[in-house]
């Protein structure tokens, strides 16, 4: 059963095209949105397994330079798909 998640990313300004081109490459990001407000991003993820999760936010996501901040909402339930 796949594991999905949403991640706020907050990121040095100014490099928002730049990270969030480098998210998009990513495998396990499903959705790359810039935002405005409290954040810069929001990113689904869809992993198999949770520990795939933690290897995506550690290894991959803060992993990039300027990368600063990120908060993770694990989807517990989903009620809707579109």
């Amino acid at each position: 059963m796949a594991v999905f998640a949403y991640v706020l990313v907050t990121m040095k300004s100014g490099s928002e095209k730049e990270v969030l081109k480098r998210v998009s490459s990513f495998d396990e990001a499903i959705e790359v949105n810039l935002v405005y407000g409290e954040y810069d991003a929001l990113v689904k993820v869809r992993v198999e397994e949770l520990s795939q999760l933690d290897k995506f936010l550690t290894d991959k996501l803060r992993a990039l330079p300027d990368v600063f901040l990120t908060t993770t909402l694990i989807v517990a339930k989903q009620y809707k798909e579109t």
